[in-house]
């Protein structure tokens, strides 16, 4: 504000130093009469970014005023400054106005001049001044209002960029996230819910023989050092960068029966089957059906009470994984998170597969039916 009244006051002083000078047409008037014209337009510069139609008004006023006493250059060179403030900062019609209404006023000034004095080259000297006074300011505050509204829109468009980026980080960590928390779930549950049943029981049995404890053990140890040899795995799998990373060791569908074996080791009686000709298939579904086959072993071990019976079997388009246990108590022998089924279900839709659980005839059942080949819909 204080920027504004210094230049306020600097044109009416320079005004002034113009009017004493003779800068203005002689009409027989006391020059200080031009004074109030030129207090005026000079008024109109203080309120030309907060009020610009009052700018505007100010200005006419005294552009009027000054004609009709005078008129002089520094009012006149004012002027120019009201015409330029209103285009640029008031609102975009009246800029379009100003631009139509300069123009008209140059070539009626033009024309008017050359009627009155009779001759055609004082019209177009006064046209060009006219245009000059009224048209050019019009046009500059136009173009740079162009521009300036040109750069908010890249600047909003370029925030609204921004802001979908971050959107799309934050949902690729809360992908990742979950992708690590379903691994590390599946990954834990299945060795530490066999350590942790056959350490109670250990415990909790006082009749055991020496060969029975070190059987335990032995189980619970290899848990233990399976677990740890898978956690080093993904811990490899998340420093992998790009091509030069060592490749990691991946779980397969292929070693479901080891699984099995273990469960049998942690004291659960399992039987195991494979249904047609075993064959590779794409990586994310080896990973996803080992992982389902686990969780699904490590339910039926806290919770079943019975034989469990897994197959798995080799179809021309599709892998079916089946885990049936007969739940004949209501009690768990671990408690759960309620994250396995979850868990299981997020892996099959990842791979465009189906999965299903839920009580059966003669106790529970788990199954998923995974695409032989990535893109085929089972």
């Amino acid at each position: 504000m204080k920027r504004v009244a210094l230049g306020a006051g600097l044109a009416f002083a320079t005004g002034l130093v113009l009017i004493a000078g003779g800068a203005h047409f002689q009409r027989g008037l006391p020059g200080w009469w031009l004074a109030g014209p030129l207090a005026l337009t000079c008024a109109a510069v203080l309120v030309r970014r907060r009020a610009p139609l009052l700018c505007l008004g100010l200005g006419v006023a005294g552009i009027a005023a000054d004609v009709a006493v005078g008129p002089s250059l520094g009012t006149i060179l004012v002027f120019t400054d009201n015409l330029y403030a209103a285009a640029l900062y008031g609102p975009a019609r009246l800029a379009r106005w100003l631009l139509g209404i300069s123009t008209v006023l140059a070539v009626v000034v033009g024309a008017v001049t050359g009627f009155v004095e009779g001759d055609w080259l004082v019209p177009a000297v006064m046209g060009i001044q006219a245009g000059l006074v009224l048209v050019t300011p019009v046009l500059t505050a136009m173009v740079l209002r162009e521009q300036r509204d040109r750069a908010a829109a890249e600047r909003e468009r370029a925030e609204r960029v921004a802001h979908l980026a971050e959107l799309d980080r934050q949902a690729a960590v809360a992908a990742e996230r979950t992708r690590m928390a379903r691994e590390l779930h599946d990954l834990i549950a299945n060795h530490f819910s066999a350590i942790a049943i056959q350490s109670t029981a250990a415990l909790s049995r006082k009749d055991l023989d020496r060969a029975t404890v070190r059987k335990v053990m032995e189980s619970v140890r290899e848990n233990s050092l399976k677990g740890m040899a898978e956690m080093r795995a993904m811990v490899g799998l998340l420093r992998q960068e790009g091509d030069e990373a060592e490749e990691v060791t991946r779980p397969r569908l292929a070693d479901a029966e080891s699984l099995v074996d273990r469960a049998r080791r942690a004291g659960m009686e399992a039987g195991f089957r494979v249904e047609g000709e075993p064959r590779e298939v794409p990586a994310s579904v080896d990973l996803a059906g080992y992982r389902i086959l686990q969780e699904a072993l490590t339910n039926a071990l806290k919770h079943g009470d019975s034989l469990v019976e897994v197959v798995v079997s080799y179809g021309p388009e599709q892998v079916t994984l089946t885990v049936d246990n007969p739940v004949q108590g209501s009690d768990a022998r671990l408690p759960g998170a309620g994250a396995g089924l979850i868990g299981m279900r997020e892996r099959a839709s990842l791979v465009e597969g189906s999965f299903e659980a839920g009580p059966q005839e003669d106790g529970w059942r788990v199954a998923a039916v995974l695409p032989a080949a990535l893109g085929e819909k089972s």
